[in-house]
């Protein structure tokens, strides 16, 4: 089956057309791995709402708990630049709260997984 031009064309256009016209956000783009929520009541304040575009109340419907925003992107089929762009748009209003990830070092208790080995070593 052949696709029409305006068919080809549609998915280029789209993302732009989400945006308005802007390809990145900048210094206020979110890093793919930084963890995203929505503020309490984000949806109820004057800035959200009604005059919020449907793709950013899509987002803040994705952003209920902390979630990346690599995961919002990849729920809503959206490339990540497009939602970088959208997030930083609902941040400048305050609608969502934003932090870089706890690196792995400060996750991982050391002694806590010498326990775990020494553990399965016991019953093996």
């Amino acid at each position: 089956m052949t696709e029409s031009p305006q068919e080809r064309t549609t998915p280029a256009v789209r993302p732009y057309v989400i945006t308005g016209g802007r390809a990145d956000a900048g210094d206020a783009a979110l890093p793919w791995e930084c963890l995203v929520w929505a503020v309490d009541g984000a949806d109820a304040r004057p800035e959200g709402g009604a005059q919020l575009q449907p793709e950013h109340r899509a987002l803040l419907a994705h952003c209920q708990g902390l979630t990346s925003v690599g995961e919002v992107a990849a729920r809503l089929g959206q490339p990540l630049p497009v939602v970088q762009v959208l997030l930083a748009d609902l941040a400048a209003r305050g609608l969502i709260g934003s932090r870089p990830p706890v690196p792995a070092a400060e996750r991982t208790d050391a002694s806590l997984l010498r326990k775990v080995l020494h553990g399965l070593e016991e019953h093996l």
